[in-house]
Order: structure tokens, then C-alpha cells, then sequence
């Protein structure tokens, strides 16, 4: 019985060494849902103040792939809005704790539903490699260069029989 009560303490600090260890880690969600024509679909999350968080977004199918989307703070103020976007990203660091809403719009289509993938994420990710952020490799170079850009010119290009030039490309570029 003597024992019982050391090996209860252990425990119970591991656990919350496990618990704090987590509260530190990013969290976020990655959904794909349907946006039926003409409907809004909107999605919570709590942020801490001070905190970093990301949205990601691409419509898949429907339409001319575009939705429109906005991010409201808790007190209401829109901090993110764009129209007929076929994909984007947005991050943001929470300047007062509290619930984020963030919307997809497809209310501007009477005829067409939108298949929508997103990805959302709280919290500061740790690089991979120690001081990766300071490090500029050929990858980042073609990012930051003209090579997203050229892509989105190619998309009011179309091939015969009108299908966009950039379809086998399968819309993952960043904006």
C-alpha cells in the first residue's frame, strides 16, 4: 500500500507533462465538404491571443472552381475577404482571444455546386531543421520568383473544345 501512493504522484505528473507537452503543439483540420449553389457554409475555431493561425483553401469541382470566402474575428470585423477564388491562403496572428469564423460562399451560382478542400491551422509550427526559416533554398527561390504568376496566366489559356489549359495541373498552386 506504501507504494501505491509514489507510483499515483508519477503518473499523474506524467500526465501532466503529456497535457502541457501538448497545449504547445500546433493543432488544426483539414475538410473537404460540398457547397451546394447558391448556400453559405461557415466554420468556428477558438484562438488564443497572440496566436498564429492559417487557412488554406482550393475548390475542387464545380463551376468555374471559385468561391467566395472571409474570416471574421470574434468581435465581427472582417480580417479576410476575397471573391471567386478558385484557391488562396491566409495567416493570421489572433489579436483578441476568442471564437474565428471563418465562411465559404457559393451564394453568387444558381445552378452550380462546388466540391471545397480546406486546411486550417492554430498554433506556430516548428521547422523541420533547426534555423530553416533563416535558410533560402532553390525551392523558396522558385516560389518567390514568377513561376506561380506564369501558371495563373496560362489558366485563361484553353485548349480546343475549351477545357483550361492548366486542368492536368490539378489547381494546387499557392497565391
Amino acid at each position: 500500500m506504501g507504494s501505491a501512493a509514489p507510483l499515483s504522484a508519477s503518473v499523474l505528473l506524467l500526465l501532466l507533462l503529456l497535457l502541457l507537452l501538448r497545449a504547445e503543439q500546433p493543432r488544426g483540420a483539414e475538410l473537404t465538404f460540398e457547397l451546394p449553389d447558391n448556400a453559405k457554409q461557415c466554420f468556428h475555431e477558438e484562438v488564443e491571443q497572440g496566436v498564429k493561425f492559417s487557412l488554406d483553401y482550393q475548390v475542387i469541382t464545380g463551376g468555374h472552381y471559385d468561391v467566395d470566402c472571409y474570416v471574421e474575428d470574434p468581435q465581427g470585423n472582417t480580417i479576410y475577404r476575397e471573391t471567386k477564388k478558385q484557391y488562396d491562403s491566409f495567416t493570421y496572428r489572433a489579436e483578441v482571444k476568442g471564437v474565428y469564423q471563418f465562411c465559404f460562399s457559393n451564394e453568387f451560382s444558381t445552378f452550380s455546386h462546388k466540391t471545397v478542400y480546406f486546411d486550417f491551422q492554430v498554433g506556430d509550427e516548428p521547422p523541420i531543421l533547426p534555423d530553416m526559416g533563416n535558410r533560402v533554398t532553390a525551392l523558396t527561390q522558385r516560389f518567390r520568383g514568377g513561376y506561380w504568376k506564369e501558371l495563373d496566366k496560362m489558366a485563361d489559356y484553353t485548349q480546343p473544345g475549351g477545357t483550361p489549359a492548366t486542368e492536368g495541373l490539378g489547381r494546387l498552386a499557392p497565391s
